[in-house]
């Protein structure tokens, strides 16, 4: 692994800071989730034309930077410095990629240029609250978690006249209510041929309510969506696709960009907090001169930065396992990344409140949209013991001790 960062790299990260630092601030970020999409659309716009942003990891061939995971990481990182909300994670990081590995060919070249333009964005709709189980990042995504046969999740059946038609509901739709296309899992095949399959439902579609949601991080909107009859199309061309390994494969990768923004929230966290005691004074001095603020800001340091190493490995074994035999030959450890930064963001988040004193323990001070943020994305995609207990049972890190010992050697019989 090469540690250092390539020129365009460092482009790509002096750019969106300076445009991230002009025009997304703690008050233009209040402003902007209260607007109807839940983001900035101007800010957004300018992303997309002048960075590529929402295309930057997909193939030059649909209208893409032909980048990889690491570059869609470096400007998720910078992004979530300043906890910028945008429909970059839902479009980007899951929906995507999804297109590309199971769409058909029509439909690649028919959606993916127009993401990578930012012209559209995209939403994975999940049933439940099972996102992080449905990507594999929280144990084995196997199991009914769509429907399962049963009243409750998403139903799909295909009609007699050869269209899908989709019942049911999803909650925590992440970007669900302003998303241009919704990729919907739904099961289907009843008890014999049990299976969850993806279908996509454009933003028009009739029997389709979309409802925002409150939600703990206003910056990381939700909807409940309802499908009432709605017609749909398969993702795919056949109905024995591997979506379960797809949703695996595409999860890893979306916990590294998750553990990237984390990285930059906890990273932007503690540098306001280092301001704040510079300028403090209590009993004469400056607070950040006492060595016991020194002491705690010095822990949060260290686990941010341990943080960062390990989000920016993630992105870099995504991305190697992706040149390689395909996406399956990936080393997988989004997940003990996303971990590693869960902690650190909930840390630095903490330590903010708690040396702001009086003024962070109000909701208005910025702090606690970083506090939010922290607490919110441990509920959607933690939390960080079962991060980290499902990474152990991949790599069956305990099966030895779970093997019963040898007992003693049984005498044989003198012949």
């Amino acid at each position: 692994m090469d540690a250092a960062f390539t020129a365009e790299q460092e482009e790509i990260r002096r750019t969106l800071r300076e445009l991230v630092t002009k025009r997304c601030g703690p008050d233009e970020v209040k402003t902007a989730v209260r607007t109807p999409a839940g983001y900035d659309t101007a800010l957004w716009s300018a992303l997309a034309e002048q960075l590529g942003l929402p295309g930057i990891a997909l193939p030059e061939a649909y209208g893409g930077v032909g980048c990889g995971p690491a570059e869609l990481a470096l400007g998720s990182e910078e992004l979530g410095r300043a906890l910028t909300p945008s429909p970059l994670f839902a479009t980007a990081a899951l929906a995507a990629p999804l297109l590309q590995s199971l769409g058909t060919e029509e439909q690649r070249s028919q959606l993916l240029p127009r993401i990578a333009a930012g012209g559209l964005t995209a939403a994975l709709a999940v049933p439940g609250t099972g996102l992080a189980t449905a990507l594999g990042l929280v144990g084995d995504n196997l199991g009914d978690w769509s429907g399962g046969g049963r009243a409750g999740g998403v139903q799909a059946k295909l009609a007699d006249d050869g269209v899908w038609r989709l019942y049911g509901q999803a909650e925590q739709v992440l970007d669900g209510h302003s998303a241009g296309l919704l990729v919907v899992a739904a099961h289907t095949g009843g008890f014999a041929r049990s299976r969850t399959l993806l279908y996509l439902v454009p933003e028009d579609a009739a029997g389709l309510v979309r409802t925002r949601q409150t939600s703990l991080d206003e910056t990381r909107p939700q909807a409940r969506v309802e499908l009432r009859d709605v017609a749909a199309e398969l993702l795919g061309a056949a109905d024995d696709a591997d979506v379960p390994g797809a949703l695996a494969a595409v999860g890893d990768r979306a916990a590294t960009v998750l553990a990237a923004e984390a990285v930059g929230a906890a990273d932007r966290a503690l540098e306001r907090t280092v301001e704040y005691v510079k300028q403090r004074e209590q009993f004469g001095r400056a607070i950040g001169s006492f060595q016991a603020v020194k002491h705690r800001l010095a822990d949060v340091y260290v686990q941010v930065q341990a943080a960062r190493s390990a989000a920016y490995y993630a992105a870099w074994a995504a991305g190697a396992g992706s040149e390689q035999a395909g996406a399956g030959a990936a080393e997988r450890v989004g997940g003990l990344a996303l971990a590693q930064a869960l902690d650190a963001l909930r840390t630095a988040a903490s330590e903010a409140v708690q040396l702001h004193g009086g003024i962070g323990f109000t909701w208005e001070h910025e702090a606690h949209l970083y506090f939010k943020r922290a607490s919110s994305d441990e509920l959607l995609f933690g939390p960080a013991h079962r991060l980290r207990a499902r990474a152990a049972e991949q790599a069956e890190l305990f099966a030895a001790a779970k093997a019963p010992a040898p007992g003693p050697a049984r005498p044989t019989a003198a012949v």
